[in-house]
Order: structure tokens, then C-alpha cells, then sequence
């Protein structure tokens, strides 16, 4: 059987419905491990890449009928097996599922967090989404971040490890950080600045866990020096200082001598790929976040009459948002504005419009050439997987930075529960859509309006087309955790709501060099909130 009927069958039943690392080597400002386990988007020059499921037809069959993938034709069924079965879906899907429940109370006050429950699922082989959670003890409050990496993973895992850091660390009073540099000096244990939450499949850099250290260390040496530091920075300032500090970091890391070629190679790496992230610091009065980039934080709301409201806390940083196209043309002569953003990209190539990483956007085109100059007679630059090319119409950089956007916002007692995800996610579902997939999947119950007058005079086939999509809504969730429940319902959701096995199996079985092509690297943490500590007179 040809590839292009084998791929025809499958349309017709659709239509129907890096290798891990030791752990971190941060162990000595860690806490001790948790009892909790430890479980190509490529947004240069393509398109956004991530269709939706129901436009996976056309695009395949365009793909395997002419025989382009990978220079050869597919002929067998062998070839492109799309018949995965409940099992097989269900283990796709839960491979890399979190759920950590925290204690109420930690020995310096209630809570905010009940719970949290995460999960990714790769297009990108490796995959190039990150995502981190730690509590903060020298301070208060919990810190959660996605991270969703462009250009390959080195940046998003290098900010995966470090940004809490970083922001636990400007938080710190003064007497704290005190207290870590007599240790550090002296060579005693250093008081734990994280209690970290990780995955199994989670892994560190491990050959750049001193690099990381001695600059964090500098951070906080600043920091002392500073006759203003006192009970440490705010959490707005403290969130806005970590993000551009560790970016200034990574910069300097790719351009000065290190001491093995390897964590050479690894910062070069890091600075010219890229990431964008969210990270959300959740205490007991309320949430404040950190957005850079097109990754989103969405608070789930529940109304008095039970239904479900979203609430965004951050903003897109792509085309599609004016005033950040207005910022960045304010950047650069009246001369650039019809290049400085064209195709939807800045300078026709990157769709984020703020990031980590990305020097190439960054430096200067002098710097960028003896930085590269500089490695050619150790590093083999193919092996770094670098794009070699100088952005069009690159005249007066730099055209990208880090700085975030912070918002702040109160806690109140209908506040139940807070979504962070990468694009991939947000490609698939509105913001009210994930918020409405949760909270009926908290609550168990599915709310469905009355018949509206209008609709009763629906024909029979529009009617029947109507009970069709409020019976998919009540259909039961065959997931415990609501962030596979989010996958889930992004990738296999049919024309009426309901979930199609056909659908979500075409889009779990498609080989690595096609699933960039209809779906991105999905990363979804859900954080339930503990109302309670919301009184009335917060609303």
C-alpha cells in the first residue's frame, strides 16, 4: 500500500472525530531533595509551523505526496503507522507528567500553593520547552517559570537552571546574603537558597555548575556592596534585575576565556540560541509576573454563578501585539521602520520580539565576528549548530533585549488556579479555553447554558449538530493531571469539542522529522491556589 492511501485511510477516520545529566550540581545552595519524584520550533525564518490538528490533512498529504520528506518517498505502511492505540497514547502523553502537592504549612506561614501539576510533550527532537518550580527559603513565597527555547535548547535550559536564582538571590535581605558569603568564604555548607521541584528527566549543565556558581556569587557581592539593598529588592525590582542580569551574564560568558573548551562550546551555544519566558513569584498576598517573550501566565477565575473566567497577567511580545511593534520601531531611526519588523518577524527572521540569547540581535556585527573568530581554532562551529547568518538590514543594533514585563496582581477568594504555558500550548487554545478545561476538570462539573430561544428553532440536523457539542463537553476527562488534560484537549479536540482518538493519534504518531511541522513543543504547569488566605476584604 502506497504512503499517500495509507495517509488517505487515516484522513478518512480523522474526519470522523539530550541525553540526562546528574543531578544539579547546585547541591550546596540546594535544599535537601524533595520526597516529591524528580521526573524543531524553529522561530527563525519559518512560519510559526504549529498548525492546528484539523488542518493536518492537507498539509500531510501535500508533504508525503510529493515524496519530499527527508529526499525519499514514502511507500509503506511501515513508513507512517499512525494506529496507536489508548495505551500507547496515554504513555505518549504522561511520560513527563508532575504533580506535587505542598505542605500548608512550611514553617514560616500558610501557603498560597495547594498544589501544582505539569507536563510537556516534545515536537522538537530534543525538545526545546523547559519548565521549573522552587520554593523560596530565604524568603517567602513560591517561584514557577516555562521556558520555551528557539535556535535549539541551550538557552532555555541554561535560564531554566539559573533565573530562580537569580531571583531569590535579589530578594534576599542584606543579613542573608551576608551570611552566604562568610559561608562560601570559609568554606562552610551554604544555607539553601531553593527548595527545587524536578522531574526525573530533568538534567543540569553539569560541566558549567562552577561558572554558574562563581557568577551568582558576583551577583550577590554586588548586591552587598550596595548601600540601598537592605531587606532586598521588591519583587517587582527583584523579577525585572534577575531577567536582565542573567542575560547580561550569559552575554559575557560566550565572549570571555573559560577554562575548558567544552564550557566554551556550551556558552557559545547558549548566547546565540534563544528563549522566551514566564515566570510567575506566587506569595500570600498575591502573584506577580515576569514575561518576556511569547510564553503566557493565565489566572483561572470562578465567578458566583460557577462559571469559569480567564484572567491574562501577561502580554505577547510578537507582531500581533501594537505596542510592543511601536516600542521597538521607537528604537531605531524612521529610516528602518518598514525593516525592522517585516513578515510578522523582527527583521524578517525572529517572531519573539523580546528574548535571552539571541546575540546575533544583540551585538554588534563586529563582536559577533571576532567572538566566532576567536573559536574556530578550538571549537568545531558546525558542531555548535549555530546559524550562521547576519540578520538583513542590521544597522543599528542591538534589536532584541530581555527587559520583562511585570505585573502584579491581588489575590482574591474566587482567584482558584494559575496556568503557565509555552506557545505551543496557546497555539491550540484561547486563553478562556484553557482556563474552562481546567476548572471543569477541578470542579467535575460542566456548565452548560440554557437553550436560547434562537436555537430552539434550530433544524433537526443543527440541533442534533448542538447536543452533539454539549455532550462532549460533559464527556468525563480520562486524565488526573490537568496539564496532560490541557494536551490533550489542545491536540485531539474534534469538530463538536468531543476528544477524537483518531485525531490525537495522528498527532502523537508522527515521525520526528514531520511533527515540527503541525505541532510545537508543549509545556503546561496548572498551580491551584489556596483561596482561603484571600479574605473577603482583598476582593
Amino acid at each position: 500500500m502506497s504512503g499517500r492511501v495509507c495517509v488517505s485511510i487515516l484522513l478518512q477516520r480523522a474526519s470522523s472525530c539530550a541525553r540526562p545529566l546528574p543531578p544539579s550540581q547546585y547541591t550546596h545552595l540546594e535544599a535537601s531533595p524533595s520526597s516529591q519524584p524528580r521526573s524543531t520550533h524553529n522561530r527563525y525564518f519559518s512560519s510559526r509551523g504549529a498548525f492546528r490538528a484539523d488542518q493536518l490533512g492537507s498539509r500531510l498529504e501535500d508533504s508525503l505526496g510529493n515524496g519530499s520528506l527527508s529526499g525519499r518517498r514514502l511507500s509503506t505502511r511501515q513508513d507512517l503507522d499512525f494506529h496507536l492505540n489508548q495505551v500507547q497514547i496515554n504513555s505518549i502523553l504522561r511520560l513527563n507528567e508532575q504533580a506535587v502537592s505542598v505542605p500548608e504549612f512550611d514553617g514560616r506561614g500558610l501557603s498560597t500553593v495547594r498544589k501544582f501539576e505539569s507536563n510537556q510533550l516534545a515536537a522538537n527532537t530534543p525538545n526545546e520547552d523547559r519548565r521549573s518550580a522552587a520554593t523560596c527559603l530565604q524568603s517567602k513565597g513560591m517561584l514557577f517559570g516555562v521556558f520555551d527555547g528557539h535556535g535549539g535548547w541551550a538557552c532555555a535550559q541554561a535560564v531554566s537552571e539559573r533565573l530562580l536564582y537569580y531571583a531569590a538571590v535579589a530578594m534576599m535581605p542584606k543579613q542573608s546574603l551576608e551570611e552566604l558569603e562568610r559561608c562560601v568564604e570559609h568554606g562552610r555548607p551554604v544555607p539553601p537558597i531553593l527548595q527545587w521541584y524536578k522531574h526525573h528527566s530533568d538534567f543540569n549543565y553539569r560541566e558549567s555548575a562552577s561558572l554558574y556558581i562563581d557568577h551568582l556569587r558576583v551577583f550577590w557581592q554586588e548586591l552587598l556592596d550596595s548601600e540601598d539593598h537592605g531587606e532586598g529588592m521588591s519583587l517587582p525590582d527583584a523579577l525585572d534585575h534577575a531577567f536582565k542580569r542573567l542575560d547580561g551574564d550569559i552575554s559575557l560568558e560566550a565572549q570571555v576565556p573559560l577554562s575548558n573548551d567544552l564550557m566554551k562550546s556550551t556558552a557559545i551555544q547558549v548566547a546565540f540560541a534563544g528563549c522566551t519566558a514566564s515566570v510567575a513569584h506566587i506569595g500570600t498576598e498575591g502573584i506577580h509576573v515576569a514575561n518576556t517573550g511569547d510564553c503566557r501566565v493565565v489566572l483561572g477565575v470562578q465567578e458566583e454563578d460557577g462559571s469559569w473566567s480567564a484572567l491574562p497577567l501577561s502580554q505577547d511580545h510578537n507582531s500581533q501585539n501594537k505596542a510592543e511593534v511601536d516600542r521597538i520601531k521607537a528604537l531605531h531611526p524612521s529610516s528602518e521602520k518598514d525593516t525592522v519588523i517585516t513578515d510578522d518577524r523582527l527583521l524578517g527572521v525572529l517572531m519573539p520580539l523580546r528574548a535571552f540569547g539571541d546575540v546575533r540581535f544583540k551585538w554588534s556585527h563586529e563582536l559577533q565576528q571576532s567572538v566566532l573568530a576567536g573559536l574556530e581554532s578550538r571549537v568545531d562551529l558546525d558542531s555548535l549548530n549555530l546559524y550562521q547568518y547576519t540578520p538583513p538590514n542590521y544597522l543599528t543594533p542591538p534589536y532584541l533585549d530581555v527587559a520583562p514585563d511585570i505585573t502584579y496582581h491581588k489575590l482574591r477568594p474566587k482567584d482558584r488556579f494559575l496556568i503557565l504555558g509555552t506557545d505551543g500550548l496557546w497555539d491550540e487554545l484561547s486563553s478562556e479555553e484553557a482556563v474552562r478545561l481546567v476548572g471543569e476538570h477541578l470542579s467535575g462539573i460542566h456548565l452548560q447554558a440554557p437553550v436560547s430561544p434562537s436555537e430552539r428553532q434550530l433544524k433537526l440536523g443543527q440541533m442534533h449538530e448542538l447536543l452533539l457539542k454539549r455532550r462532549a463537553r460533559a464527556s468525563p476527562a480520562p486524565d488526573t493531571n490537568a496539564a496532560t488534560h490541557l494536551i490533550r484537549r489542545a491536540l485531539g479536540t474534534g469538530e463538536y469539542g468531543e476528544l477524537c482518538h483518531e485525531r490525537l493519534a495522528s498527532m502523537l504518531a508522527l515521525p520526528e522529522d514531520l511533527a515540527r511541522m503541525y505541532r510545537d513543543d508543549i509545556t503546561a504547569t496548572v498551580v491551584y491556589l489556596n483561596s482561603n488566605l484571600a479574605r473577603p476584604q482583598h476582593d
